[in-house]
């Protein structure tokens, strides 16, 4: 199984309610594409972290394979997806590894 985590910070020339409102949108977007894409186990996608933490929104997914990983990014639902996330956000930061 692979572990996919991907990390962001709000775009800073948002208002708060447009940071809130891209949240959302993102949050419900990249969730749905567990039903639509095969090889994903699991996408959560936290949008409310702590105060202590040094990101705004978590992408918190698992995939069946390295291959399945790939396929899901090449996707055309998430390269929609995608293409949304990278206009509301900076700052990414992604980690994948393998759990055995």
């Amino acid at each position: 199984m692979i572990k996919h985590i991907v990390q962001w910070n709000h775009g800073e020339h948002f208002s708060e309610a447009e940071k809130k409102a891209n949240a959302e949108r993102i949050k419900s977007e990249l969730e749905s594409l567990k039903e639509e894409i095969d090889g994903v186990i699991s996408i959560q996608v936290i949008i409310n972290p702590m105060e202590t933490s040094d990101r705004d929104i978590i992408l918190d997914s698992e995939f069946e394979t390295e291959e399945a990983l790939q396929q899901y990014q090449i996707h055309p639902e998430h390269v929609r997806v995608s293409s949304f996330v990278k206009e509301c956000v900076q700052d990414r930061v992604c980690v994948d590894y393998q759990i055995k």
